[in-house]
């Protein structure tokens, strides 16, 4: 005579219950006191959707309904007065019959629902939340409210990517999503109305379906945004800043906004080195190193209309910000030459180191980030050169004129008067800027340009007569540096420093044995200022 309900399974969460006034998705199987079955919802593969309390069902169902769940099952039975009475329903149900439903409630919401959204998981860092008119890229598990899964991004292995507030997404999803931090994690609730309504998709979400979406955010930007950039660390000494044109080598970790590493040089165990503002990088990275220092650390952050935009390249997604964390080891300009820093010079300096001169010096050298790279010290022995001979790279040459005995600098050689593009394999990178720390502790002066040998005193007028020594008229490499060695040991001749005299003396020796049959006769035999003046007599 009465209403009975049995509830068979109650859910361990229960946030909502039915209530009158209430839409109600549910499923279920109609059956008479002996068993015999006279509907079913699963028969016809669709939910039984209908208002709570406003006349829709029969009165014993509208009140059995009330205070259930979703995924909540209910065994049912209605007395005849609260099912169809009397009068039952033709060729369906007797007059008078008792009805037993077991009833599984999938879904439920009222027309005055709104968005519900709960957040699991906030990150302690919030620079930016979503606006309307942001473009975002999110992970998400689409479910019914009974959790039945109906779309994953991640099943897809890939985001999804849209703009916010503009119509491109249902409106539930458009209101949800605003307010939400990279990386956030948040569960939206969605009713039929502002999802897909009456109608649903046409393919896996039925109509009148409340939605539930498990989202992650992986990205942020806006159309109108530039780059951004985070100093991290700027040296307290920053002599020079970059400029359009110039040539830098730097490190960099590239990362998506959430964290992910998509390239490193470090892995590399190189720097990146390129040209600035020129378009040789992209957009945002070509602004973003404009103005550091040598030694700086900075964040840049760029969004893809600045990157990659909307197409990605390799590990980076379309439409993908981009974050690089870079420290800038040093840069040049084609244009820069020897930057020469005296830190110390004697008072009493007599002789200006020249083209020619042998030089014996202390140096450090180092990168421009105070990477070392060499010294002499460490080898306890001084390095030895002849200067403006190519015994050193260029920018070396050039820093070491006019120098005195004991005088320290600081030279700034860049890579085109240095080591080039190549740099020394294993010992100088490529393109590098050098830092050489000099100490000049020796100087013995050179000869004249063009000089290997002169005489400190006058030039003997029998001077064929005197290196042919046996008198035959001919005379042979080995008389000609006995004699140069005669001349140099008594003083009265000088070799140019620094070189080695066996080379020497053959050299002057292959100059004047001029049709080369290894000896040196007497229409041959010239001084240098004999061969002078018949050049310019002949001219």
């Amino acid at each position: 005579a009465e209403l009975g309900v049995e509830r068979r399974f109650v859910p361990e969460s229960c946030p909502r219950t039915v209530r009158p006034g209430d839409f109600v998705r549910y499923h279920y199987l109609g059956a008479f006191p002996d068993g015999t079955r006279f509907d079913s919802s699963y028969d016809r593969g669709s939910t039984f959707n209908v208002f709570v309390g406003k006349g829709q069902l029969i009165a014993g169902m509208d009140q059995a309904l009330v205070g259930m769940c979703v995924n909540e099952r209910r065994f049912v039975k209605i007395p005849p007065k609260l099912a169809y009475g009397t009068e039952g329903v033709p060729g369906v149900i007797p007059p008078n019959a008792v009805l037993h439903f077991d009833v599984l409630l999938i879904d439920l919401w009222n027309s005055e629902d709104e968005v519900q959204v709960q957040t699991y998981f906030k990150p302690e860092k919030c620079p930016r939340t979503v606006q309307v008119s942001d473009f975002v890229r999110y992970h998400y598990n689409g479910t019914f409210l009974d959790g039945t899964l109906f779309d994953s991004s991640h099943n897809r292995m890939r985001t999804y990517d849209t703009y916010v507030g503009i119509g491109w997404l249902i409106p539930g999803m458009d209101q949800g999503l605003l307010g939400m931090c990279v990386g956030e994690k948040r569960i939206i609730t969605i009713p039929p109305f502002l999802a897909y309504g009456e109608d649903g998709d046409g393919k896996e979400i039925p109509g009148q379906a409340s939605l539930v979406f498990d989202v992650v955010l992986l990205d942020l930007h806006n159309s109108k945004d530039g780059i951004a950039i985070e100093n991290q660390l700027v040296p307290e000494s920053c002599e020079r800043r970059s400029q359009t044109g110039d040539f830098l080598r730097y490190h960099y970790n590239g990362t998506l906004l959430d964290g992910t590493l998509f390239d490193s040089s470090y892995s590399r165990n190189r720097t990146y080195d390129t040209y600035i503002g020129k378009g040789y990088v992209i957009a945002g990275m070509d602004e973003g190193l404009l103005g550091v220092c040598t030694g700086e650390k900075r964040r840049i952050i760029i969004p893809p209309h600045l990157g990659y935009g909307e197409e990605g390249r390799g590990k980076i997604p379309g439409s993908a910000v981009l974050v690089f964390d870079i420290h800038v080891v040093d840069f040049h300009n084609p244009s820069d030459s020897v930057s020469i820093t005296v830190h110390y010079k004697p008072s009493n300096c007599t002789a200006l180191s020249k083209k020619g001169d042998y030089l014996k010096y202390h140096y450090n050298a180092s990168l421009l980030d105070g990477t070392l790279l060499d010294s002499t010290h460490s080898l306890g022995k001084t390095y030895n050169i002849v200067l403006g001979s190519g015994q050193v790279v260029l920018g070396m040459d050039m820093g070491l004129q006019d120098m005195c005995v004991g005088e320290r600098r600081t030279l700034v050689i860049p890579p085109h008067l240095g080591y080039g593009e190549d740099g020394v394999e294993g010992e100088v990178p490529g393109s590098a800027v050098l830092v050489f720390d000099i100490e000049l502790l020796e100087l013995v002066s050179g000869l004249p340009e063009g000089y290997m040998f002169v005489w400190n005193g006058e030039v003997s007028p029998n001077l064929f007569e005197e290196i042919d020594q046996n008198h035959d008229g001919e005379v042979l490499l080995e008389e000609f540096s006995e004699y140069i060695q005669t001349q140099v040991d008594t003083g009265k001749g000088k070799l140019a420093p620094g070189f080695d005299f066996e080379k020497i003396v053959k050299n002057m020796f292959t100059n004047q044995d001029r049709d080369g049959n290894g000896k040196v006769t007497a229409e041959e035999f010239k001084l240098k200022d004999q061969e002078a003046k018949e050049e310019h007599d002949e001219l």
